[in-house]
Order: C-alpha cells, then sequence, then structure tokens
C-alpha cells in the first residue's frame, strides 16, 4: 500500500551518533520499514545547526511529514522547524532519553516505532499537542516539547558542556560533583500569569510535558494538550537533600516534599543571575526569558 495522497512528500531526519550510537547498525533497517508505506526524502545532518537548517528547507518546501530517527536532541532541532507549520512531525525514539516521545505516546522500541510510523503514514491522520515558546529582550525564539531546566540541572549541563575531559558521560559525572560541591541557592524572580513571585532555589523547571533526563518526572502532571505549563520550584535546600530529592523525581512524588512548590501558568516570565536555560536537554537561551504555552503549536503524525 502506498502513503496516503493526503500525507505528500515524506522528509526523514536521522541522527547516527544518538543515543551513544547504540542505535546506528538499525537506521537502515529503521528507514527500510519506514520506507514501506512509500518513498522517502533522508536528511542526512551532522550537527544540530544543520539539522534544523535541513528540517525548515523541507517544511518550505510543503513537505507535510517529517519522521525524526533519533533522541530529544535531534527532536529539538525539528520541532524548531515544525512548530507553528502544517507539516506533520513522527518520532521513532533512537537517543538517551527519549522523553518527548514517550509524552506522545510512541512504543520505545524502535522497531515497533519505525512500523507505527508506516502504518500512520498510510492512514494520513494527525492530532495537535502543545509547545512551549521561549522568547528573550533580543528577539531570540525557541521552542521545545519536554521541559526548560533554568535550576541545578541547566547549570549542571552548562558545566558539562565545559569540559574536555573526561569525555563521554564521565563529563556529568564531574560536572555534578562539582557543582554540588559548589551549590548555592540564587534569586529567582518569576511572572506567572501577571503574579510575580520572587524565591531562593537551587531547582527550576518549567514542563510541558512530564519528564527529562531520561525518565525523570520532574513535571509529573504536566499534559501537553491543557495549554499549560508546569512549574516546579526546588527552594534552598543542601546537597544532601537535593541528592534525595532525585530518586523521588523518578517516581514523580517529590511534590509532596516541603521545600518544592508546584504551579501552573500559561506564560512564566523567570530572571536569575548567571543562569542559562535548557530545554529538552539542549543549550536554550540565558536568563531573563519569557515562556508561553502555545495550545496546538505541533502537529503529530498518527491518532
Amino acid at each position: 500500500m502506498e502513503i496516503d495522497p493526503r500525507a505528500g512528500r515524506v522528509a526523514v531526519l536521522t541522527n547516527p551518533t544518538a543515543g551513544r550510537r547504540r542505535h546506528r547498525r538499525l537506521v537502515p533497517q529503521l528507514l527500510e520499514r519506514i520506507a514501506a508505506a512509500g518513498e522517502l526524502d533522508v536528511l542526512r545532518t551532522t550537527s544540530a545547526a544543520e539539522a534544523t537548517a535541513a528540517c525548515r528547507e523541507v517544511v518550505a518546501a510543503g513537505a507535510t511529514t517529517l519522521v525524526v530517527v533519533g533522541g530529544d536532541g535531534t527532536l529539538h532541532a525539528a520541532i524548531q522547524a515544525v512548530a507553528g507549520s502544517q507539516t506533520a512531525l513522527a518520532v521513532v525514539p533512537a537517543g538517551t532519553g527519549n522523553d518527548f516521545a514517550a509524552a506522545l505516546g510512541v512504543p520505545a522500541d524502535p522497531m515497533r516505532a519505525a512500523d507505527s510510523v508506516a502504518a500512520a503514514l498510510r492512514s494520513g491522520g494527525t492530532r495537535q499537542v502543545d509547545l512551549a515558546r521561549v522568547t528573550n529582550g533580543d528577539g531570540a525564539v525557541r521552542w521545545y516539547g519536554a521541559v526548560l531546566a533554568a535550576g541545578f540541572d541547566a547549570i549542571v549541563n552548562e558545566r558539562a558542556n565545559r569540559i574536555r575531559w573526561p569525555r563521554g558521560d564521565r563529563r556529568y559525572d564531574v560536572a555534578i560533583f562539582l557543582e554540588l560541591v559548589r551549590l548555592r541557592p540564587r534569586r529567582y524572580r518569576l511572572v506567572l500569569d501577571g503574579e510575580p513571585l520572587e524565591v531562593s532555589a537551587v531547582l527550576v523547571a518549567l514542563g510541558n510535558t512530564a519528564s527529562y533526563g531520561g525518565g525523570i518526572r520532574i513535571c509529573p502532571t504536566a499534559d501537553p494538550a491543557d495549554g499549560k505549563l508546569d512549574v516546579v520550584i526546588g527552594r534552598t535546600m543542601g546537597r544532601f537533600t537535593l541528592t534525595r530529592l532525585r530518586p523521588l523525581a523518578y517516581r514523580g512524588t517529590h511534590l509532596a516534599h516541603p521545600l518544592v512548590d508546584s504551579y501552573r501558568a500559561t506564560t512564566v516570565e523567570i530572571s536569575a543571575a548567571g543562569v542559562v536555560s535548557y530545554a529538552d536537554g539542549e543549550r536554550c537561551l540565558p536568563l531573563p526569558v519569557t515562556v508561553t504555552a502555545v495550545p496546538g503549536a505541533l502537529r503529530v503524525l498518527g491518532a
């Protein structure tokens, strides 16, 4: 059976380095399964900037479906192109975390996900979910699907990206240790739908969906179809308390902790000195930023 005529041009963005390359050998098989539904235009890129540029090109050319084979980082690059467009996004999770794919209900197994994409291409159905839009005073705009971190996790990511040795995941272990040693609360100013809030905190997360970091349910009640952001704040706490909070966050039970506050808002202004935000695990914009939930900003392939 061929792709439904309504599907139009189908582009596929692949990232063979996603998931520490563990799915690299699967990519040809994944493409073969997706191509069972019809001809594909495969985008092969070597950087996030190239990926976003290639996605924007195919969206502008009228592609009605963009399939992403990769993790949250690859998805994040694609989202910059498809947000607010008529191009539908489909996902084959092949990364380390795959948090946004999980929130969309995509099968965790890449082969099953590829078969699901092929089936959805044949049927041609789509649905819409929310995205979060991040802007700053210079007019820069970024979109994300899962969670924006603006506290300890963002600071760890920023530190890890500056470390040249050791390589790989060990960088994050070193960065976590260094940032725990120098842990200190920062003064945040937030405005939640016009209501100001000032707080000293070590953890701040704005979730369009529930999890980041490979299943850490930092915003466990977030729903990408309600037009709201979940805002979770870990107030002033020591290293021991923060470390003990992590396993609670994996279960999503940390909201009951007396030092954790949660809010819901459509628009959040957030500022703090010396913090760069990270969204979907990728470097985003330095604070201050304004984050807005945009209902239906992403068209997703499948029912």
